[in-house]
């Protein structure tokens, strides 16, 4: 009876052994890195297109403001000053939201 209960405590410590082992190993298994990296793949992807619709953004808002800034046929020096300060203005103005923006999201 003595040897019986002996080898069913020590089965039970060894079977305890193993499974202490393989929960250690799960957890320091790479799967779980693999995830993270994946993730901040995403993250960075996510990253990526942002910066490259802030780039589209300032990319189509110096196009307008290099043909606004451009003389109208017909149209007075004068007026074609106040035309160019109020536009410089206003793409300043453009290019600040923008930026603005970009580091506020």
């Amino acid at each position: 009876m003595k040897d019986m209960v002996k080898k069913i405590i020590i089965f039970s410590m060894v079977g305890l052994l193993q499974i202490g082992m393989m929960a250690s190993l799960a957890e320091a298994s790479p799967k779980y890195e693999k995830h993270q990296r994946y993730e901040h793949r995403r993250n960075n992807h996510d990253s990526h297109m942002w910066e490259r619709e802030n780039n589209r953004r300032i990319h189509a808002e110096n196009a307008r403001h290099e043909h606004e800034m451009r003389r109208r046929p017909f149209e007075s020096k004068k007026n074609w000053h106040k035309r160019q300060q109020r536009e410089i203005e206003r793409h300043k103005q453009a290019i600040r939201e923008i930026m603005q923006h970009r580091y506020h999201r």
